[in-house]
């Protein structure tokens, strides 16, 4: 099962130029989409007013070599390691969803695109790795679901409780949930109805991105880059500059600084933080 390609039994009730130009016109819907919701919201507009006024407070300016290497590591931590998460449940869910969605999508073309498949054509690998990203979607996005995101005491939410910006990960976990029991049980009764819902809840996935949090995944790093930009030329987002408390400038200016934290501030504690949240 985990090893064939099971849009090869479906090509014999959809034909393959059929299921590739729908992959072709969800590539457009999303793209359409998150064109739309920069349009919508003025994204782009705000990301190119909010830098330009950033370099009138910018007390440097960074070089193309810099913005590169600020780049890469926006990317390395933010986009391949989702290391803005601090909580690290939250993280390794994102990373199992992230990176289950991509190889899941990803194969999924490369099977439909290889229709009609030759005779005695070996789909084990892809096939293979399809099963495995839509096992890591519902793994993660599971995980998040009923342990992360619904989290009553802190939160107040019931996990059958659905809004608007949940669209997203429900039709994602639907998608990955229905191709497992379709791949399961083949084109028969139970697994025909799965499929239908596969088509149905990736249609909703790929065709809501101007109401989801689809588009969101394309602004973070952007605005994550703009931010270490802003650090790097000393606009530092429009925040006050923290000052070190040893400069004797600034405890000439401040002199009471010693009354309250000492020559040498002492560690304060977790805060906060020194328990996790466990009431609404």
């Amino acid at each position: 099962m985990i090893t064939s390609n099971p849009f090869v039994e479906l090509a014999t009730i959809i034909p393959p130029g059929v299921m590739q130009a729908y992959v072709v016109l969800m590539v457009l819907l999303v793209i359409g989409g998150t064109l739309l919701d920069v349009k919508h919201k003025k994204s782009a507009q705000y990301f190119f007013e909010k830098g330009q006024s950033l370099k009138k407070l910018a007390k440097r300016e960074v070089s193309s070599a810099e913005k590169l290497s600020i780049a890469i590591g926006t990317i390395k931590h933010e986009v391949l390691s989702s290391g803005e998460f601090e909580n690290p449940d939250r993280r390794k869910s994102h990373l199992m969803m992230m990176y289950g969605f991509i190889v899941f999508v990803l194969t999924t073309a490369s099977m439909i695109f290889g229709l009609p498949a030759a005779e005695g054509q070996s789909w084990a690998l892809t096939s293979l790795l399809w099963h495995a990203g839509a096992v890591s979607i519902c793994v993660g996005g599971y995980w998040f679901w009923f342990k992360i995101r619904a989290d009553v005491r802190s939160e107040g939410h019931q996990w059958y409780e659905v809004h608007q910006s949940d669209i997203f990960i429900v039709s994602l976990l639907l998608m990955a949930g229905f191709a497992l029991i379709w791949s399961l049980f083949g084109l028969g009764v139970i697994g025909g109805i799965a499929c239908f819902f596969f088509i149905a809840a990736s249609t909703t996935l790929f065709s809501t991105v101007l109401w989801s949090k689809f588009a969101h995944m394309f602004f973070k790093p952007a605005a994550a880059f703009q931010k270490k930009v802003a650090k790097a030329d000393g606009s530092l987002d429009k925040l006050p500059e923290l000052p070190e408390l040893t400069d004797p400038v600034v405890k000439e200016r401040y002199p009471d600084i010693p009354e309250y934290m000492g020559e040498k501030p002492p560690y304060m504690g977790l805060g906060i933080k020194r328990e996790a949240p466990n009431h609404y």
